[in-house]
């Protein structure tokens, strides 16, 4: 993969989503032990995750149910309309 391009890597997604959900908890009003407390995941797991990026699919989905932000993640992957009868329409 290039090393300069305006498309982000899968580690700038996982840095991002560290920093989101790490905002999102302070404006919560959640330390890191409630978060973990509530929402069953370990204080270790979400330390790493926050530091690191880190965390287990199941462990974050625990996290933004807790938060409110479920259904946020459940729509990430949504299939798409077919473009191919689209693209025909500009096909000379």
């Amino acid at each position: 993969m290039c090393k300069y391009s305006i498309d982000k890597t899968p580690a700038d997604v996982i840095k991002d989503t560290a920093e989101k959900l790490r905002k999102i908890r302070k404006q919560a009003g959640y330390s890191q032990a409630e978060l973990a407390g509530r929402s069953g995941v370990s204080l270790g797991s979400l330390k790493r995750f926050e530091n690191t990026g880190q965390i287990s699919l199941g462990s974050l989905l625990k996290l933004l149910h807790i938060l409110d932000r479920l259904n946020e993640f459940a729509g990430i992957l949504q299939a798409g309309d077919d473009m191919k009868d689209v693209k025909k329409l500009f096909t000379y």
